[in-house]
């Protein structure tokens, strides 16, 4: 039985020209890119290349650039550091109630630090009210945090008019675009955004990998202590292996980006197109065409999370209920919970499908009459 991978929103197979890339630095560059001499010098070259290939491909400069471990350390500095920096202008903070957990866990931390966070409701669509926040906004406002995409439903938020209604208020702006980086072109100087997340393990990179994005000029404090690097914002010996293997895999997106966009968007109405076929009873979760190319959010009435995955898995196909990092509970989705509102049955019987490198046409067809099967069998 082919075992069919459908959960490239958790993380992706790492493209082999990224290996290919990053084997040759395990073997010949060990150096400590803090280091004067030649063997620190050759690592420098590589993380200064690799910094200039990431602040190019969102429009920065290369100054801007914060290498982290991934997408929520990125998010965590984001929130925290400037929170901190600059609670003696406020301690008011805006997010939304179906922000990843690496953004609302923060909240709630800062929250037990003196904060006030509001969080903006979603609608129907998936989407937050740019209304909602224009209310919402204070004059003690200092952050306001809104996720690009939406990493459980692949919905698409309006970032950029968000941008706009901010650029006459003294609140940073900072965006999670772990989801969003790799299917959507990012300018940071056309959207208005002060801090931007990403990372690597969602674009085919390496994992372990990640940057936050800080346009020049704002106050962060750094949230561990001890050397001086990355402009003495984030302590600690650079990965030099993990962002030679970001830079490739990010090299290789830009090139492919247009290409991969219509092959998963492809996948996706195949997908679909399958369970319509088959006499299936589903619903998509928010408004398909706010998406991302590799996302659906799925709901089956009558079907139950817990036994849908595990029938799934069983069948040789790798599905989720959301985010990765929640895989594992039982608890209703917050996202879902954010837009149907609670004890809805869509937070229980949704499972989140994306594709990505590791689908073709046939497998994807398999394995929604795998899918359909499971349903036919399991919903009543």
């Amino acid at each position: 039985m082919e075992h069919i991978y459908l959960d490239h929103a958790a993380t992706t197979p790492m493209d082999k020209r990224v290996i290919d890339a990053m084997v040759p630095v395990y073997d010949e560059v060990f150096g400590n890119p803090s280091s004067v001499h030649s063997f620190g010098r050759k690592a420098r070259q590589l993380l200064d290349e690799g910094r200039r290939v990431l602040a190019g491909s969102i429009h920065a400069n290369e100054k801007e650039i914060i290498f982290t471990s991934g997408g929520t350390e990125a998010d965590n500095l984001a929130l925290i550091g400037t929170a901190k920096a600059n609670q003696h202008k406020g301690k008011h903070i805006i997010t939304t109630a179906m922000e990843h957990h690496a953004t609302l866990h923060t909240a709630e931390y800062l929250e037990k630090e003196g904060f006030e966070v509001t969080y903006l409701p979603v609608n129907e669509e998936g989407k937050i009210s740019v209304n909602d926040l224009k209310n919402a906004l204070r004059d003690d406002t200092i952050l306001v945090s809104i996720m690009y995409v939406n990493n459980e439903t692949g919905i698409i938020q309006p970032i950029k008019e968000v941008g706009g209604l901010l650029k006459d208020h003294p609140a940073y702006f900072h965006t999670d675009a772990v989801q969003a980086y790799g299917t959507i072109e990012i300018n940071v100087q056309e959207l208005g955004v002060d801090l931007l997340s990403v990372s690597a393990h969602k674009i085919n990179g390496p994992k372990g990998i990640g940057f936050l994005y800080v346009r020049e000029g704002i106050k962060l404090n750094a949230l561990q202590f001890g050397g001086e690097q990355e402009r003495k914002r984030r302590p600690g010996t650079e990965n030099v292996v993990g962002v030679v293997g970001f830079q490739t895999a990010v090299e290789v997106m830009i090139r492919e980006r247009e290409i991969r966009n219509t092959k998963y968007a492809a996948y996706k109405e195949q997908f679909l197109q399958v369970l319509k076929e088959q006499g299936i009873n589903f619903s998509v979760n928010g408004d398909i065409n706010s998406t991302i190319a590799s996302i659906v959010n799925v709901s089956f009435p009558g079907g139950n999370v817990e036994k849908l995955l595990a029938n799934f898995d069983l069948a040789g196909v790798a599905a989720s209920s959301g985010s990765a990092c929640t895989a594992g509970s039982v608890e209703p989705s917050h996202v879902l919970t954010a837009i149907y509102g609670e004890n809805n049955p869509c937070t229980t019987s949704s499972i989140r499908f994306s594709f990505g490198a590791a689908n073709t046409s046939e497998n994807v067809e398999e394995a929604a009459h795998r899918v359909a099967k499971i349903i036919k069998r399991l919903v009543k």
